[in-house]
């Protein structure tokens, strides 16, 4: 099975549930009136009525907010635990471990556990700019202190575990995380669709299609609907005349996961799909590294890290690609289904604001590189063309009177260039002129100007096989183009040059007796027509 499975084949007949649904919500929660500091001096002066604004104020509240924290865990019998300062790297475990015994036991809604924690953050401090003796004149720049957090753990009727997260020190930022997987669970109970867990996911549903419009109907109303329930519950460092003053959290999005989960209904076929799905998008278009940039609008200028790995943990194979802040994961979940996960960390890199009105934007786009990721991965296995779209394309053509040169098969430059198309990545991010045409010279391991570059992408353009984003300088391949790119990579790299060099070994010696014996054949045929040698 291993050696002949095709995804196509798996997903055309083999899926038991297919659906796409938030996974992990990571939420900011911020003050948008206090975010430099003028506001803050306003704040202190003219909201609260001090002369001065002192810092000493900022320790005021802060007091009154933990005491109030500690009073509302002991009248309602809430732990509250205190954590030693752990290994940074180990540190979201940690918290998870001890607060997993209490959400476990929990059986009804509310507040099952808090954490106080130290942790860095990004406060106001107070800096006495005058220089005059008994002279204060106070600025407030915002910079990482570590200072005290409480991460409040709260059994919600909608959304299952999640946490609310508040900075004791101004302007008292916080978090919010949540699991669209486990709100999407309790919609379908209370509204009798039957189903069976994956984790935190689906594995079986009698109700697919109603299942996927449960998922679709998660949006910001309900996100804003979890934390407006459980902030008039909680202890917060602001007071009623603070709110009625315009001084109150908002929420924006930190992390937000896109996820579509494939189950198969034959888990046996699972890991030989995917492993050999891994194995086929190692090596297309890639015969020299295992890393890929990701190339969509790549300068030097561009932060971030632009690579693809494949990596184990234990048994599990997986396959990660990053874009700037933002990653997509593919592997197989408890041997069952396919999963893949677009990780935004930074809406703007696809695009779309932070705030949170702008969530079904952003999940349309995570949405979207998901699909084409598997796109491009189901043409990659299944990439033969006909015979009319080979010959169009390995001749001049003209299209609204203009004409271009052809892309033959076997061409160096045409070779590279199927070869830099067939990234995984363009399918996600797309490219430009600039980051194409270095895969392209990298390929071809000679000069590549940037002439050349334009010529060849018109010449993929008016063959149909990459259309320009309308308003950028982005292209993206076509289906055509992708399996054409990736018919001429693998005819070429995986088997006329294999065939070319299988009289060596570690070609399979059946195959190099096979033509060991054609060639005596042909030897045979030239010598009886009296040939002779090539002069």
């Amino acid at each position: 099975m291993a050696d002949g499975v095709n995804i196509n084949d798996l997903l055309d007949g083999h899926v038991g549930l297919d659906l796409e649904c938030l996974d992990r919500i990571y939420l900011n929660v911020y003050v948008p009136k206090l975010q430099v500091g003028g506001q803050v001096v306003r704040f202190l002066t003219e909201h609260l009525g001090n002369p001065i604004p002192s810092p000493v104020l900022f320790q005021r509240i802060g007091e009154r907010f933990r005491r109030d924290v500690a009073r509302f865990a002991e009248r309602n019998h809430i732990p509250l635990l205190h954590l030693k300062r752990p290994d940074r790297s180990r540190w979201d475990d940690r918290k998870l471990d001890h607060v997993r015994p209490y959400l476990e036991r929990a059986t009804t809604p509310g507040v099952v556990a808090i954490v106080c924690a130290q942790e860095f953050q990004k406060v106001f401090v107070g800096v006495n700019r005058s220089t005059k003796p008994g002279v204060a004149c106070f600025d407030f720049p915002k910079v990482d202190r570590r200072v005290s957090v409480y991460y409040f753990y709260v059994l919600d009727p909608e959304f299952g575990p999640g946490f609310i997260k508040l900075c004791s020190y101004f302007p008292y930022p916080g978090k919010i995380w949540l699991n669209g997987h486990e709100w999407a669970k309790r919609q379908a109970d209370r509204e009798g669709v039957a189903f069976t867990a994956l984790a935190n996911g689906f594995a079986t549903c009698q109700d697919p299609a109603r299942l996927q419009q449960l998922c679709d109907r998660l949006g910001p109303t309900d996100l804003q609907g979890f934390f407006d329930r459980w902030i008039a519950v909680l202890p917060t460092p602001f007071t009623a005349a603070d709110r009625a003053a315009g001084y109150w959290w908002e929420l924006s999005m930190r992390q937000v996961e896109v996820s579509r989960t494939i189950v198969f209904d034959a888990p046996r076929r699972a890991r030989a799909f995917f492993e050999a799905l891994v194995a086929d998008n190692i090596g297309v278009g890639r015969p020299e590294q295992v890393s890929v940039v990701f190339a969509r609008q790549v300068r030097k200028t561009t932060p971030g890290i632009f690579r693809t790995r494949v990596f184990t943990q234990g048994t599990d194979v997986k396959l990660d690609l990053r874009y700037k802040r933002c990653r997509v994961k593919q592997y197989l979940k408890q041997g069952r289904a396919l999963r893949i996960e677009t990780v935004v960390n930074h809406p703007w890199d696809l695009g779309v604001l932070a705030r949170l009105p702008h969530l079904p934007e952003l999940i349309g786009k995570a949405r979207a590189v998901n699909r084409r990721l598997l796109s491009i991965q189901r043409v990659g296995q299944g990439c033969a063309i006909e015979t009319a779209l080979f010959a169009r394309i390995s001749q001049p053509y003209a299209w609204e009177g203009q004409r271009t040169g052809a892309l033959r098969f076997g061409d160096i430059r045409v070779m590279a260039l199927a070869g830099a198309l067939c990234m995984v990545v363009h399918a996600v991010a797309g490219f430009s002129n600039r980051s194409l045409r270095a895969l392209v010279a990298g390929l071809l391991g000679t000069t590549y100007t940037a002439s050349q570059m334009t010529y060849d992408l018109r010449r993929l353009r008016l063959h149909g096989l990459i259309q320009r984003l309308p308003g950028t300088n982005t292209y993206m391949p076509t289906p055509d183009g992708i399996r054409v790119a990736l018919f001429y990579t693998k005819v070429h790299d995986r088997l006329l040059a294999p065939l070319l060099a299988a009289d060596h070994p570690p070609a399979p010696p059946a195959l190099r007796h096979a033509l060991r014996v054609v060639d005596q054949a042909v030897a045979d045929s030239v010598t009886n027509a009296r040939l002779g040698a090539a002069a």
